[in-house]
């Protein structure tokens, strides 16, 4: 169950990360509304799963996975550019979270 609420958890922060650039710096009511919402569920799954998921390995998918995800949809959505020095960089950010979770018990 504790892997169910990390995937929660992810949704929500990368929902609420998109929120926050289209609240246009605070300034959008909805958008903000709905950022606050999102981390507070995002950290509020994240604590649910840290009941049976080691803090480094959690906190590790999450922020990593999270920064995936968000870069991504900075590149589709919000036109931000696109590299090839960042999807090597995405590839080696989910190559060090794998990691961590391979070594782990």
């Amino acid at each position: 169950m504790g892997w169910l609420y990390l995937i929660g958890a992810i949704i929500f922060e990368v929902f609420a990360t998109s929120m926050m650039k289209m609240s246009n710096g605070l300034s959008q009511m909805l958008p903000t509304i709905l950022m606050f919402a999102g981390y507070a569920s995002s950290f509020t799954l994240l604590a649910l799963a840290l009941r049976t998921v080691e803090v480094s390995v959690a906190y590790a998918i999450w922020s990593a996975l999270g920064i995936v995800l968000i870069s991504i949809i900075g590149i589709i959505y919000f036109g931000e550019s696109f590299s090839y020095q960042k999807v090597i960089s995405i590839i080696l950010i989910l190559a060090g979270a794998i990691s961590l979770k391979l070594c782990t018990n």
